[in-house]
């Protein structure tokens, strides 16, 4: 019998595929699409987030910790398009992935409709021609002839069904390849982007580190940065002097009062501590500082919860502080959470015990989240209100 001509095509991943890493991608675990999808959504967000900072920095007035601040920006704008890039290419790489088993699939049902088809034609073949036209007079009566001349015709009837799925299966093959291939361009392509994107980040952390360590021999630059600390220190107690006044309708009325709480409120994040209450030396400026909270060395992105039932006074970006939100816990006192990822709540909004108030961001230290609590704007040392210190 001859072959039945483009039937028995063989449709496999492209050679050209294992040279260019396919093998590696389809020996990889496919990841969820949905998660992958959210985790690029969270990016953006982040990426957004870092802008709206960007762009509230340009109106403040120049120093020393604008400059930090903005350099520091620029690093973590990198890092989080670093990272876009590497969830772009693991996204492409289970596309790679779905369409390679949808090609096998396929293929598997290519063969399968080939070996019947084989089997048909050779059954037929084998009654002649004309059928079994010619053996008629051994059969006892017409009848019996005639119905087996409708098998014949219905097993012709089911090879042409046939042969057409197996061309429209071709077919299919013919797309996702095609498929295949965009998708490994697109790959090819977020590699370069994502190595592009790390060597921008390698300079925007050697410029951020090139121009701390110039700080720390400059006593210029430093005693400027001291003076701008202070006044930053200053404005923060106006601005919570101005909440203090407003009126009584806006204030929060807890139901257990926030100075009863004293050595029972949780930590608002997990981690260990950076910088404890009181004055310092300032590790990169060498000048005496006054810390008033504490700073808290956490994972970057980690939850940060509220430490007690208040409601949201203040969410902005502010100063070098960053992401800060201020919580009201009536009374007078205040809790202050700085450095933070983003700005996830919005003022006015009641939050209580361990609801979330955002999520651990990054410093030129790395991640920190600043805590403090403040009864009349004057500031208090968190870890005589905790029930488990920092240590």
């Amino acid at each position: 019998m001859r072959p039945l001509p483009g039937l028995l095509l063989p449709v496999l991943l492209p050679l050209w595929l294992v040279a260019q890493g396919g093998a590696f991608l389809m020996a990889q675990s496919a990841q969820d699409p949905a998660e992958l999808r959210q985790k690029l959504a969270d990016i953006q967000g982040r990426l957004n987030q870092v802008d709206q900072q960007l762009s509230s920095l340009k109106k403040r007035r120049k120093g020393v910790l604008v400059e930090i601040q903005g350099i520091s920006l620029q690093r973590d704008r990198a890092r989080a398009q670093v990272e876009g890039a590497r969830l772009r290419r693991d996204q492409a790489q289970t596309e790679v992935q779905v369409i390679g088993r949808e090609q096998a699939r396929i293929q598997g049902e290519v063969q399968r409709l080939q070996s019947d088809l084989r089997r048909q034609v050779r059954w037929m073949q084998a009654l002649g021609p004309w059928g079994d036209l010619g053996l008629y007079a051994s059969f006892k009566d017409l009848e019996a002839w005639l119905v087996r001349g409708r098998m014949l015709a219905w097993a012709r009837l089911q090879e042409r069904k046939q042969l057409g799925q197996v061309h429209r299966l071709q077919g299919d093959l013919a797309v996702k390849e095609k498929a295949l291939k965009e998708v490994l361009a697109r790959v090819a392509a977020d590699e370069k982007e994502a190595a592009q994107l790390q060597a921008a980040l390698r300079l925007q952390e050697e410029k951020l580190n090139s121009f701390l360590d110039g700080l720390q021999k400059d006593e210029t630059a430093q005693k400027q940065a001291q003076a701008e600390l202070a006044e930053e220190a200053l404005q923060l107690e106006r601005l919570l002097s101005g909440l203090l006044g407003k009126p009584k309708g806006e204030a929060f009325e807890a139901t257990v009062a926030f100075a009863n709480l004293r050595g029972e409120l949780p930590q608002p994040v997990e981690g260990t501590l950076s910088q404890a209450f009181g004055e310092h030396l300032h590790p990169r400026f060498h000048t005496k500082t006054m810390q008033s909270g504490l700073l808290i060395a956490a994972n970057g992105g980690a939850p940060v919860g509220a430490v007690a039932d208040g409601k949201v006074a203040f969410a902005d970006y502010y100063q070098s502080y960053g992401p800060m939100v201020i919580l009201d816990h009536g009374g007078g006192w205040f809790t202050l959470y700085t450095h933070l990822l983003g700005l996830s709540v919005s003022k006015g909004q009641v939050l209580r015990a361990g609801e979330s108030v955002g999520a651990v961001g990054d410093t030129v230290d790395g991640p920190r989240l600043g805590f403090e609590i403040r009864h009349q704007a004057q500031p208090q040392d968190p870890q005589k209100w905790l029930k488990r210190r920092y240590r």
